[in-house]
C-alpha cells in the first residue's frame, strides 16, 4: 500500500509540471502526459503501476463519464439532440461496420474484425475538449464534441457487451439478443436514474455543501458498481445519472435545484479536480504501456493501415450524416465537421474494453496492440494538430474577436 501511495504521489507530482509546461507552450497536457509517460518506461524508472481492465473500468471511468454529463444542460442538448444521436448511434455502427470489414478484407478473423471495431469506434476527445476550455471556446461546437462523445461511449459500450456474447458463446438466439440488450441499456438507464433520484432526495435535506459534493461523489461510482453487479451498462448508468444531477442539481436555477448555491459550485469545482486526477493517472500510463508494447509483431505496415481505416471510418460516420440535415436547423457547417472528425480522439474507453477481452478470443494479443497504436496516434498526432486545425478554421480567433463560431 505504501508503495502504492507512493507511485500515485509521484505520478500526480509529475501531472503538475506536465500541466504547467503544457499551459506555457499552449499545447494538450494530456499529450505531453502521454510522452513523459513514454519517457519514464524508457528511461527505466521505478514505476511498477501498469494500465488495467479494472483500473479503468472502476477508478478512471466513472468520474470522467460523471463529469462530462454533469456540464451538459438539457436544454442546450435538446436544441441538437437528433445530430447528436444520429452521430453517437448511426455513426458509431458505421465506424464499426467500416473497420470490421476493412479487417475481414485483410484476413482477421471475423469476430476479431467485429470487436475491434466496436471497441476502436469509442471516442474520447478530452485532449481536445481541455483545449476548447483553454481557448475559452464554448457554444454549440463544444457542445456537439462533447455530447456525441459521451453518447458515443454508450453506444459503444452496449454493442460491445453485445458483441461479446456472439463472439465466446456462440450464436445465441433472436430471444436472447433481445433480453440482452433490454437488459443492458434499459437496466443501465434505470438504475442511473433511480441512483439520481436518490440522490438528489437525500441531497435535499441538507444545507451542506460538503455532504452535498460528497453525494454526488457516491452516485457517481455507485452507480458503475451497482448497474455492474446486475449486469447492466455502467456507462449508461453513469452518464444517466450525471444528466440528471446535473439539470436538476448542478446545473438547474436556485428556485428548481436540490443543492444549494455553494454546494452546486463545489460540486463543479471538486469533478473538474477529480476528472484532472483521472485523465493525468490515465494518460501517464498510457504513455508507460504503449513503450512496453511489441507493436512490430503486429508490423508497421499493417499498423499504419488499421490507423488510416479507423480515420477513414470516423470521416464516414460524420460527413454524411451532417450531410443529411444539410437543410434543416441542426445544419453543421463543414468546419465543424472537420473538427469532429480530427477530433475523435480513442482514449480510456477502447482501452479498457480492449484490456477486456477474453484471452481465448482469437488475435486478442494482435487487437491489444492495434487498440494501443490507434490511441498513440490520435493522442499524439490529432492531439497536437489540433490547435493548428481550431486556428486555420478560424474557431479561436472567431471566439477572441467575439464572432459567433459557426
Amino acid at each position: 500500500m505504501d508503495q502504492l501511495l507512493t507511485q500515485i504521489i509521484g505520478l500526480l507530482i509529475i501531472a503538475v509540471l506536465v500541466a504547467l509546461a503544457a499551459r506555457r507552450l499552449r499545447l494538450p497536457y494530456t499529450v505531453g502526459l502521454v510522452v513523459i509517460g513514454i519517457v519514464l518506461a524508457a528511461t527505466q524508472s521505478a514505476l511498477h503501476m501498469t494500465l488495467t481492465r479494472e483500473f479503468v473500468f472502476e477508478f478512471i471511468l466513472p468520474p470522467l463519464l460523471f463529469e462530462a454529463a454533469i456540464n451538459i444542460h438539457w436544454h442546450e442538448l435538446q436544441r441538437d439532440l437528433a445530430i447528436v444521436l444520429s452521430l453517437a448511434v448511426f455513426g458509431t455502427l458505421i465506424a464499426a461496420g467500416l473497420i470490421t470489414a476493412g479487417l475481414v478484407a485483410i484476413g482477421w478473423p471475423l469476430k476479431s474484425a467485429v470487436m475491434f471495431g466496436i471497441l476502436i469506434a469509442a471516442t474520447d476527445p478530452v485532449a481536445v475538449i481541455a483545449m476548447f476550455k483553454d481557448n475559452q471556446i464554448t457554444g454549440r461546437l463544444r457542445l456537439l464534441t462533447e455530447s456525441e462523445a459521451l453518447f458515443n461511449d454508450g453506444v459503444a459500450a452496449v454493442l460491445f457487451i453485445l458483441a461479446l456474447d456472439w463472439a465466446v458463446g456462440g450464436t445465441p438466439s433472436l430471444s436472447y439478443d433481445i433480453e440482452t440488450f433490454l437488459r443492458t441499456v434499459g437496466g443501465g438507464i434505470f438504475l442511473g436514474a433511480i441512483c439520481a433520484g436518490a440522490a438528489l432526495a437525500v441531497a435535499g435535506q441538507t444545507t451542506d455543501h460538503l455532504v452535498e459534493s460528497t453525494i454526488t461523489a457516491v452516485t457517481a461510482y455507485g452507480s458503475f458498481q451497482l448497474a455492474q453487479y446486475f449486469d447492466c451498462s455502467g456507462v449508461l448508468a453513469v452518464i444517466t445519472a450525471g444528466l440528471l444531477i446535473g439539470n436538476f442539481g448542478v446545473l438547474a436555477a436556485e428556485e428548481r435545484s436540490q443543492l444549494t448555491a455553494q454546494g452546486r459550485e463545489f460540486a463543479l469545482s471538486l469533478w473538474e479536480f477529480i476528472a484532472f486526477i483521472a485523465n493525468s493517472l490515465v494518460f501517464l500510463l498510457i504513455g508507460v504501456t504503449v513503450a512496453k508494447i511489441p507493436f512490430s509483431q503486429l508490423g508497421l505496415p499493417a499498423l499504419a493501415s488499421i490507423i488510416l481505416l479507423v480515420l477513414l471510418a470516423r470521416a464516414a460516420g460524420v460527413y454524411p450524416l451532417c450531410f443529411l440535415f444539410k437543410k434543416s436547423r441542426f445544419s453543421v457547417s463543414s468546419r465543424a465537421q472537420h473538427v469532429l472528425w480530427w477530433g475523435g480522439l480513442k482514449g480510456a474507453l477502447g482501452l479498457a474494453l480492449a484490456l477486456a477481452l477474453p484471452a481465448t478470443l482469437p488475435m486478442r494479443n494482435e487487437i491489444l496492440i492495434a487498440t494501443f497504436g490507434v490511441v498513440s496516434f490520435s493522442i499524439l498526432a490529432q492531439g497536437l494538430t489540433m490547435p493548428l486545425l481550431l486556428k486555420r478554421l478560424g474557431f479561436i480567433a472567431a471566439r477572441e474577436e467575439k464572432q459567433p463560431l459557426f
